[in-house]
């Protein structure tokens, strides 16, 4: 039997890594992202967005139409349409033309 236990826009997050996490980073929790809702220092917990629509930064010469997949490369920290070494990011939640520094990407859908 399953509980109802909390909405899910946002998730509890602890920090394992050798590093802070910055309000607004994004986080790769396995095959999905998330987006830091707060600072969260090394071994703390904090909130991690995980459904919304956020602006992320766009590889650079990318067009991308709306409803397109895209992927987040963690190693040049931007979105990108390649799949392959990549997370899937959610998809483009408007179309974005080669010149744009940013992208408007919904979460894991």
């Amino acid at each position: 039997m399953a509980e109802y236990f909390q909405r899910g826009e946002s998730l509890d997050y602890t920090n394992a890594g050798s590093a802070a996490i910055d309000a607004g980073d994004v986080v790769v929790i396995g095959t999905k992202i998330g987006i830091a809702g707060c600072d969260i220092a090394v071994g703390d917990t904090g909130s991690v967005h995980v459904e919304g629509v956020f602006a992320m930064p766009l590889k650079a010469s990318t067009t991308v139409a709306m409803g397109a997949a895209v992927y987040w490369d963690a190693t040049n920290a931007e979105i990108t349409t390649t799949s392959s070494s990549n997370t899937l990011a959610g998809y483009a939640a408007a179309a974005a033309a080669s010149g744009d520094a940013t992208i408007l990407v919904k979460i894991n859908a």
